[in-house]
């Protein structure tokens, strides 16, 4: 176990999250053209950015993984679970749930715009998770913000030390390379392997004011604890430029050498480890459509202990019986290949029909569930109105599938025909139309909602049938079919609260 590395990838959009994992995949052999994960031609497809919205936009919206490997400079191979997640903050659902899955992140940041506001909140999601950050400073070969700059906004938002890693050697136009503080070894130009090992003077490659900066940042920020860095109390912090492959090969190393392996997941029996033998795992994506051409739908599984062996079977906690596991698959993107075995750490899909749900348990016994999947309070409300009323049986099987995923929530009025959709940014709206219509050829439009906010009801069925009674033009089912109340404003909320002590109006519902 000891050599699988877990980790995801974290972004604004334009930050160059998608050319940098190319650049590892490269480093991995796992692909062998620049281009083959995103290029703007015809010529190739889009790899981790699959879907036609994301094609045509040119963002992630949904997470896809990837599996390659790579031999360490000590001659070990390392097994990578890159898991790419959407880069915007409207999808910062899905990277939770993602999150949920890896032992370690990667967070991408643009040099030349520094911390962005819509930044903050995937940074926020980070924390909930507490899931180690690395810090990749890309694009330093075009004009940015000072170095310094950088440092203390990336401090402020994760509330951590930062330890830098590398330091480039004059950014934009007079860029030379990276300074690996860890070898005093500069990363150059191909051509160009100059080593800097004597006194910091132009003449050596770097110029002086450079190495005056190198001085104060090694006295003035912490030396690397790889025990903080792991308990998500330091972020290491490399520089470099994704594009001109510069810093990637001592991120990817970083990678294998300081984050953690499979780490402990926590259940409603306590923590599990990867050590233990049953064979255990959860489901934190499920994705239909990847291949339009065969209607497929598949459960992204992170295994938590024990080995996994193709065919065996394993019990989901919604169904309660045991299935065969006939197909597990490996990811690269869109791309598959069948899995044998699988260790804790590894990421396999699941081929279903329905029968697996983003939040399930699978195991070998059906004593464990794992814990931390949880759904969100939806910011934005809409009413779906079709404009093709016979479409109406597609419809509900596509808010149904798209709700499994993550991509929205739906509820379903106690009063009234027209069903509401939740999302937490517009961006997920328009992914909702446009694979309405690309997946399930079905056109529908989104109308204002009478309610902005909804929370989970609980309590007894005393005080529900009580709340029941009078609040009917306010309650809905969710498509697990739990009870919902649908919310004007957060002062309709905190009113309803105070005149109903025995309820609980929950913003977050366990998956």
């Amino acid at each position: 176990m000891s050599n699988r590395r877990t980790f995801a990838i974290i972004s604004h959009p334009d930050a160059g999250k998608t050319t940098l994992t190319e650049k590892l995949l490269l480093q991995g052999g796992a692909i062998h053209l620049a281009g083959e994960v995103k290029a703007r031609g015809q010529a190739r497809r889009a790899r981790s950015d699959w879907m036609k919205i994301e094609q045509q936009r040119g963002i992630s919206v949904t997470s896809s993984v990837m599996t390659f490997e790579r031999t360490s400079p000590d001659g070990s191979v390392v097994t990578f679970n890159l898991l790419d997640t959407p880069g915007h903050e409207d999808f910062s659902e899905d990277t939770y749930r993602t999150l949920t899955a890896v032992d370690s992140a990667i967070m991408v940041i643009d040099a030349a715009k520094g911390i962005e506001p819509q930044t903050r909140k995937l940074f926020e999601v980070c924390r909930l998770r507490s899931v180690p950050i690395i810090t990749f400073v890309n694009k330093v070969d075009r004009e940015g913000r000072s170095v310094f700059e950088t440092l203390d906004e990336v401090a402020d938002a994760l509330a951590l030390d930062v330890c830098p890693m590398s330091w480039p050697i004059g950014m934009g136009g007079v860029f030379q390379g990276v300074l690996d503080f860890a070898t005093d070894t500069i990363s150059r130009p191909e051509g160009d392997s100059r080593e800097f090992l004597g006194k910091r003077t132009a003449a050596e490659g770097i110029p002086d004011d450079i190495a005056e900066e190198i001085e104060l940042a090694r006295g003035g920020y912490p030396a690397f604890d790889l025990e903080a860095y792991r308990h998500g109390d330091l972020t290491p912090v490399y520089f470099g430029s994704a594009l001109k492959n510069f810093g990637v090969a001592e991120l990817i190393d970083a990678i294998a050498r300081y984050a953690p392996p499979p780490r402990p997941q926590p259940s409603d029996a306590g923590t599990i480890s990867p050590e233990g033998k049953e064979v255990t795992g959860f489901i934190f994506k499920v994705q239909a459509n990847m291949d339009p051409q065969h209607r497929d739908r598949i459960a992204f599984m992170r295994l938590v202990s024990g080995t996994f062996k193709r065919g065996m079977k394993l019990t989901p906690s919604a169904l309660g019986k045991p299935v065969a596991i006939h197909s597990p698959i490996l990811f690269f993107a869109q791309d598959r290949e069948i899995a044998d075995t699988a260790e804790p750490g590894d990421i396999i899909g699941i081929p279903n029909h329905g029968t697996l749900r983003v939040g399930d348990t699978l195991s070998e016994t059906n004593k464990v569930r794992f814990t931390g999947l949880p759904n969100f309070a939806p910011e934005i409300l809409r009413r779906v109105a079709l404009k093709d009323p016979t479409k109406t049986k597609q419809l509900r099987k596509a808010l149904d599938d798209l709700s499994e995923e993550g991509v929205i929530q739906v509820f379903y009025p106690e009063l009234g025909g027209q069903w509401i959709v939740g999302v937490v940014g517009q961006l997920q709206l328009d992914v909702l139309i446009s694979r309405l219509e690309a997946e399930y050829k079905v056109e529908a439009m989104l109308e204002a909602a009478p309610f902005e906010t909804a929370r989970w009801l609980k309590g007894s069925d005393a005080a529900l049938k009580g709340f029941t009674d009078f609040n009917m033009a306010h309650l809905a089912k969710d498509r697990d079919g739990d009870p919902v109340f649908m919310a004007r404003s957060s002062w309709d909320v905190s009113y309803q609260q105070e005149k109903n002590p025995d309820l609980v109006f929950s913003a977050t519902k366990e998956r």
